[in-house]
């Protein structure tokens, strides 16, 4: 590309990348979900459509399957399931904006044809109270081709000038941008008031270079969590909808757990003062692998998510003993969205679906008790599970599924109608560290009516509940050859179950 320079930083992730890769057991990698190309994978960033080709980039330690200085790390596919890797596309090089990291954030196409990535860069800011120098975090672009890309000379373009007195330079990041009808651009940024509470900040360009601050989009007031990471905003079936993740979160029944989750907020924008209005709002995935979503628009108008499928309370297990050698982190399946009576739906982006064969069919199957069926196993699997009363009358107490199982390791999944909870469960799945190992859901609706689509890709199980309007996402320690899939239940059901290989 004209005016690229691949600094000394770049050259080094790009060389250190490539001949690491040659080193790792592709078998070690999923089938159809994206992992780094050596090193430690964490956020989804410029997740878009350019040139004919769907591109993700990521945060991205090719150096180690740790986190440490962020770059990021590029691939391109054709269908979203099956990535080819490209060169690391940013490092942090630049010792005033982003010398400490190259953060999360999000691309579009340019009309001259130019694809732009804005990011957030890093650098040193201020001496802290305690003597230690805080980082300072602003916005900066980098213009490239698809591979190759050139920081702007006049970044950052959104400094932290933009905040309010008193708030944090140190918790202001993760810029997504969308183009307008008009023509003209805008773009939400996560940061904190004074107070350290979480709010979402509106910008406006009219060339994407030249941004002017809108104002507050979204405030947490002291809800939840604290830092309102990796915001995206969109408008979706008549509706707006704010995805965040927010840092350090309480819980609230079963919809929010401790630690960091994620928040959807749907509603519509006030035209006076320019805010979201909540109509209402709930956690985007109940599992316990699920972070720092990123949505685009594809050629054909869907909307669609992807996340970091992991947890920051759950990365002290070690890789080497999960069989990850070489490499950590992956992202979830994309998921095509919709709204519906006020919820976040998802389901499994339709592509997938050309991946299916060797279906196994059974209806009306009776369980009372254990059961298996024949030509339903594996761990790189499409099944959908229906169950339901074999007489109303007669509610059963409980419904369990095992998956990835054998003789001593299994993960579950465990429906109780009376409460109206499904639990997720990897305890008995081969993990020697005492981090989350389980999390449930509220199930409304009829309370003996489950309908659960799950996709295995080897170590990671996706399940989307009742049509996609719930989703629990998990990532399993359990060697491959545990695949045997076994049926429980504690009284009298009948289910139906649809299985799939996927290639």
């Amino acid at each position: 590309m004209e005016g690229f320079f691949e600094s000394a930083p770049l050259a080094e992730a790009r060389d250190y990348e490539r001949r690491m890769e040659s080193y790792i057991d592709p078998e070690s990698r999923p089938c159809f979900h994206l992992t780094p190309r050596a090193g430690w994978m964490n956020d989804p960033n410029g997740f878009s459509y350019y040139q004919g080709a769907y591109h993700l980039f990521y945060q991205y330690n090719p150096y180690a399957t740790a986190w440490a200085a962020m770059h990021w790390g590029h691939a391109v596919s054709r269908d979203l399931l099956h990535w080819e890797y490209l060169p690391a596309a940013l490092a942090p090089d630049e010792p005033y904006d982003d010398k400490s990291g190259c953060f999360s954030g999000s691309a579009i196409e340019l009309p001259d044809g130019r694809q732009l990535l804005i990011y957030t860069g890093v650098g040193a800011g201020r001496r802290k109270p305690d003597g230690r120098m805080g980082d300072r975090q602003t916005q900066c672009l980098a213009i490239g081709d698809g591979v190759d890309y050139v920081k702007y000379e006049d970044n950052p373009v959104i400094g932290s000038e933009n905040l309010a007195p008193g708030a944090s330079i140190e918790h202001f990041r993760d810029p997504k941008i969308w183009q307008c009808e008009d023509g003209s651009y805008r773009c939400v940024v996560g940061a904190t008031n004074a107070e350290g509470s979480g709010e979402i900040l509106l910008f406006a360009s009219d060339d994407a270079f030249s941004w002017r601050k809108l104002g507050v989009l979204a405030e947490n007031n002291d809800r939840y969590g604290t830092m309102w990471e990796c915001p995206d905003f969109f408008e979706l079936d008549g509706k707006s909808v704010l995805l965040v993740s927010p840092q350090f979160m309480l819980p609230e029944g079963h919809e929010f757990y401790s630690g960091n989750g994620t928040l959807c907020i749907i509603g519509h924008v006030d035209e006076q003062t320019g805010k979201l209005v909540e109509e209402s709002l709930h956690t985007i995935d109940n599992g316990i692998d699920f972070y720092a979503t990123q949505t685009m628009l594809t050629p054909d108008g869907r909307r669609v998510m992807i996340a970091w499928m992991q947890n920051w309370d759950t990365i002290t297990e070690s890789p080497d003993a999960k069989g990850f050698k070489g490499w950590y982190g992956q992202m979830t399946l994309p998921r095509e969205l919709s709204v519906q009576d006020g919820k976040l739906c998802q389901w499994p982006v339709r592509e997938i679906e050309a991946l299916r064969h060797d279906r196994v069919s059974y209806t009306d199957v009776p369980v009372e008790g254990k059961a298996a069926l024949e030509g339903v196993s594996g761990r790189v699997i499409d099944m959908r599970v229906k169950v339901r009363a074999q007489d109303e009358a007669d509610p059963y107490r409980e419904f369990t599924l095992w998956f990835a199982q054998d003789e001593r390791f299994h993960c579950s999944l465990r429906y109780r109608p009376k409460t109206g909870t499904l639990k997720i469960n990897r305890i008995h799945a081969g993990s020697r560290r005492a981090y989350v190992h389980h999390r449930k859901c509220d199930i409304p609706g009829a309370p003996c009516t489950l309908d659960m689509r799950l996709i295995m890709d080897k170590n990671s199980v996706e399940v989307f509940i009742n049509g996609g309007t719930q989703a629990m996402t998990m990532t399993i320690p359990t060697d491959l050859s545990a695949d045997a899939i076994t049926f429980f239940a504690e009284g009298k059901v009948v289910m139906d179950v649809e299985k799939y290989d996927l290639a």
